[in-house]
């Protein structure tokens, strides 16, 4: 059975995108691509980048996430009111207290900074995580 990888971004869908794009490059049709929409937008973008399924608002990220493999993200995903308020509570509580491993990527365009981490570029962050973290965590699940 494939593993169930859903990707969550908001806003333009920006993250979410490169992320999909650089999983099918990696994995191909070996992982099923969950495109998790904050809002239309962001949906709808990821399932042009190559996601196989997506849904959009707090009710389809709260019911999927708790059944996902692994879930990967902006780190704005695990926090309420994050994306200009597009995050809900009940959405980043979901994605926290999902069972699956999480994979979330240092971006945020909140008042927040993360100290003592890779000061990268996005694609190539997204690169090496792809290449590196989530094959280990896939390896593992």
């Amino acid at each position: 059975m494939r593993k169930k990888i859903c990707v969550i971004d908001g806003q333009g869908g920006g993250i979410g995108t490169i992320l999909i794009k650089n999983l099918k490059d990696k994995f191909g049709e070996s992982v099923e691509l969950l495109a998790l929409g904050t809002n239309a937008i962001a949906a709808s973008q990821m399932m042009k980048a190559g996601a196989n399924r997506c849904a959009t608002g707090e009710n389809a990220i709260v019911h999927t996430v708790m059944k996902a493999d692994l879930i990967v993200g902006p780190i704005s995903i695990s926090w309420a009111n994050a994306m200009l308020g597009e995050v809900t509570s009940k959405m980043a509580e979901a994605v926290m207290s999902s069972p699956a491993p999480k994979i979330l990527i240092p971006l945020t365009q909140e008042n927040v900074t993360i100290a003592s981490l890779m000061n990268e570029p996005l694609p190539h962050m997204v690169k090496s995580i792809v290449e590196k973290k989530i094959q280990e965590v896939l390896n593992n699940v």
